[in-house]
């Protein structure tokens, strides 16, 4: 069994859950509250934005052309490909994805935000690899599932998330990233693949915390006026 698979068959549960969390069943049923699309763009649009930070210290820690090429072309897919899940998620709720940008970070998302950028800084590529390898793939799995579970059509609500997300849709790093970190788990040591267990399983653990994050319109405990 390869490591990415070894990674994906400990993590399992996390993923079943997932799948069977309130929001994700309700972009299968087409049926979520509007507050709860509208919180998840605004957490996505910043959480996504440290990701390309992320890339951005993985190229830094990247030896060969071939792996700056893969981080650089992910920061580009963020940037002009990944607008369009949140744009239907926008439609739907029925307000402007331009009006949804630069909201502070809600808990849950801040710590995700934290956990990936501590191990970007202080770890390895192959450690970058396993704490981003979560979000890519479990919304592949996630898209599969709602497709051959839901069987949308062009009618339903949701069908350019679900067809954005699947496997032949237009994210397809997954297989790329677990081929990249197989490699590089090879001449990791018993202790350094432990500890990309660690950071995986804990990613995987925040998807799904993230997920309950917009479901609950999750904010801080405390509301505060901004400071002007």
């Amino acid at each position: 069994m390869s490591f990415s698979n070894e990674l994906r068959e400990h993590a399992n549960p996390v993923f079943e859950a997932i799948l069977q969390h309130p929001f994700v069943q309700g972009i299968g049923k087409g049926q979520l509250p509007p507050e709860a699309l509208i919180h998840y763009v605004k957490q996505d649009f910043e959480y996504l934005n440290t990701f390309m930070q992320i890339y951005g210290l993985a190229i830094n820690k990247s030896t060969t052309r071939e792996d700056i090429a893969l981080f650089n072309e992910q920061i580009s897919f963020i940037l002009h490909s990944e607008i369009h899940p949140h744009n239907n998620f926008c439609q739907v709720a029925g307000v402007s994805y331009d009006e949804l940008h630069y909201e502070p970070l809600a808990p849950t998302a801040h710590h995700y935000t934290r956990h990936m950028l501590d191990v970007a800084q202080k770890g390895s590529l192959a450690e970058i690899l396993a704490v981003l390898l979560p979000c890519p793939w479990t919304y592949q799995v996630i898209g599969d599932y709602l497709y051959e579970t839901f069987n949308p059509t062009k009618e339903h609500p949701f069908y350019d998330w679900i067809s954005f997300y699947r496997s032949n849709g237009e994210m397809n790093v997954t297989a790329l990233f677990c081929q990249r970190l197989d490699e590089l788990a090879k001449d990791e040591t018993p202790v350094q693949k432990q500890q990309m267990l660690d950071h995986f399983v804990k990613s995987c653990q925040l998807e799904l915390a993230f997920w309950e994050m917009a479901y609950t319109n999750e904010t801080w405990p405390v509301s505060l006026e901004p400071v002007t």
